[in-house]
C-alpha cells in the first residue's frame, strides 16, 4: 500500500499488547556478540526482525561473522565466528541504509580490524553527520575518514587497529558515537579513557550500553563523569544471571528486551482514547530509557500502573499540556506530538535539537504535519510548542521516517479522515505495528 486510512475508534480500548524486541538492544546485541565470540558461539533469544536489524546482520556476515537462525524470525540467533582473527575480513563494502546504529557501531568496531572497510548508505544517511566519530577514531591511530570531505557518508575506515589509547568525543550530537566506541574499547589492546566533552545527548542509550557490556561480564569503570576506562584485551560470555534460558553448558544464551519505544505509542493510544491498554512484556525494571516515557503521560493526567512484566496506562484526568525536557528520551518527541493535541493548554518539547539528525529533520517535520491536521505549533531550534485547535482529516507525509507513520496514526484514532502514506517504513523497527494497533480494536 502506498496509503492508509486510520479508522477512529468508536469506543475505548480495553486491549493488551506485546511488542516485539528492542530494536536498540539487538543491534548492541549483536555487536557484542560478534565481538566477544572469539572462542565459542553466543545464542541471542527474543530478536527484532527489521530492516535496521536485518542490515545489521548482513553486514557483519559480510564482515566474516556467522549468523544462524536469523531468517527463521523466531527462536535463538547463533553469532560465531570461524577465524582467530577479531574482524574475519581485510575488507568489505558495507551498505547500511538509513540505520544509525548500523552506521555508528560499525564504523567504530571495523576499526578494530587489520584492513580497509567502506560504509554506506541511502541519500538521507548521506546527510547525517559522522566526523566527530571519525574523529574520534583518528585520535585512537585508526585512518578514518569521510569519502566525500562532507563529514558524512561513505566512510573510509583505513586500520591496523587501535593504537592509542585516549580519546576524547563530543556527546552532544549523538549518543551512538560513544556507544560505538565503548562497545569496541574492551578488544583494543589498551585500556581506553573516553571522554565526553559537553553534556552527553540520550544518556540512557550510553547507560544501555554501560549496563549490557556488564551483562557480557565486560568491565566498564566510569572515573568522573565525563571519562570512563574501559580495559583493553577483554573476553567475555554474559552474566549468568541474564541466561534465562541455556542450550548446552557451551552456548550462552542472552535475552533481548521487548522495545520500549515500540510501548509507547500504545501508551499513548491509551491517553488519546481514554482507554486502558497493557503492554505485556514492558516491565518497571527495563533497561531502556524510554520505559520513562510513562511519567511524561503521568504528568499529563494518565494513571499508570507497572509490575514486574507489564506496564498499564488507564484514564485519569484529563489531558493536560506540559513542559518538558526530552532529551533523554528523544525518540518519543513525536509520540508526545500526537498525545499534545489532544491536551488542555500547549506542551512545549524542550533540548532535542539533535532530532534534527535522525532519519528525517524530525521538529521541522513534526511541526509541518501536526499543522497540516489543524494544530498551532511554534518551532524553535532545540524544540516544539504545540497548542491544541480543532483537528481535521488529512494526508500525512512520513518522509520515509518510521517514527512519523506510526506517531501521527495515532491521531486517526480520534479524528476522521487521517492517511499515513507510504505506511511501510514502519519495517524500519516494527513490521507488524499496523497489526498490532488493530489489536486495539477487537
Amino acid at each position: 500500500m502506498d496509503r492508509l486510512e486510520i479508522q477512529p475508534f468508536t469506543k475505548p480500548p480495553h486491549a493488551t499488547v506485546r511488542v516485539p524486541g528492542s530494536k536498540s538492544i539487538t543491534n548492541r546485541a549483536l555487536v557484542l556478540a560478534a565481538l566477544c565470540c572469539r572462542s565459542w558461539v553466543a545464542a541471542l533469544q527474543g530478536c527484532l526482525r527489521s530492516e535496521d536489524t536485518d542490515l545489521m546482520v548482513a553486514a557483519l556476515r559480510s564482515l566474516g561473522f556467522e549468523i544462524g537462525g536469523w531468517e527463521t524470525g523466531q527462536g535463538l540467533v547463533y553469532v560465531g565466528r570461524d577465524s582467530s582473527e577479531l574482524i574475519p575480513a581485510r575488507s568489505a563494502d558495507l551498505f547500511v541504509g538509513n540505520s544509525g546504529t548500523t552506521m555508528r557501531f560499525l564504523t567504530a568496531l571495523v576499526s578494530l580490524g587489520q584492513g580497509r572497510y567502506r560504509l554506506d548508505g541511502v541519500a538521507r544517511m548521506r546527510e547525517r553527520p559522522i566526523e566527530d566519530l571519525l574523529s574520534a577514531l583518528r585520535q585512537l591511530g585508526v585512518h578514518a575518514y569521510s569519502e566525500s570531505d562532507t563529514g558524512c557518508p561513505p566512510v573510509i575506515i583505513e586500520s591496523n587497529g587501535w593504537q592509542q589509547g585516549k580519546v576524547r568525543i563530543r556527546g552532544d550530537l549523538s549518543s551512538q558515537f560513544v556507544s560505538g566506541l565503548l562497545m569496541a574499547a574492551p578488544f583494543a589492546p589498551q585500556d581506553t579513557i573516553i571522554e565526553m566533552a559537553g553534556r552527553p545527548v540520550s544518556l540512557p542509550y550510553i547507560d544501555m550500553t554501560v549496563r549490557m557490556m556488564r551483562q557480557w561480564r565486560l568491565a566498564v569503570e566510569p572515573i568522573d563523569r565525563a571519562r570512563i576506562l574501559v580495559r583493553g584485551r577483554q573476553r567475555s560470555k554474559p552474566l549468568r544471571e541474564q541466561m534465562r534460558v541455556q542450550t548446552s553448558e557451551s552456548v550462552p544464551v542472552y535475552p533481548i528486551e521487548p522495545d520500549a519505544s515500540a510501548a509507547s505509542y500504545f501508551f499513548a493510544a491509551a491517553a488519546i482514547s481514554r482507554g486502558l491498554v497493557t503492554v505485556g512484556n514492558v516491565a518497571a525494571d527495563s533497561i531502556q530509557g524510554d520505559v520513562r516515557f510513562i511519567r511524561v503521560l503521568n504528568k499529563m493526567g494518565c494513571t499508570v500502573a507497572q509490575s514486574a512484566d507489564a506496564t498499564t496506562i488507564m484514564p485519569g484526568r484529563p489531558l493536560r499540556g506540559i513542559d518538558v525536557d526530552m532529551n533523554d528520551i528523544s525518540d518519543t518527541v513525536m509520540t508526545l506530538g500526537a498525545v499534545a493535541c489532544f491536551a488542555e493548554g500547549p506542551t512545549t518539547i524542550r533540548n532535542v535539537a539533535h532530532i534534527r539528525h535522525k532519519e528525517t529533520d524530525r521538529l521541522a517535520a513534526l511541526a509541518a504535519e501536526l499543522r497540516r491536521v489543524g494544530a498551532e505549533v511554534d518551532e524553535f531550534p532545540d524544540g516544539l510548542k504545540i497548542t491544541p485547535r480543532p483537528l481535521h482529516g488529512a494526508e500525512i507525509e512520513t518522509y520515509n521516517d518510521h517514527r512519523m507513520a506510526m506517531s501521527m496514526a495515532l491521531i486517526g484514532l480520534k479524528v476522521p479522515g487521517i492517511i499515513i502514506k507510504n505506511p511501510g517504513c514502519v519495517a524500519k523497527t516494527y513490521p507488524g505495528f499496523w497489526q498490532d494497533l488493530e489489536e486495539l480494536r477487537r
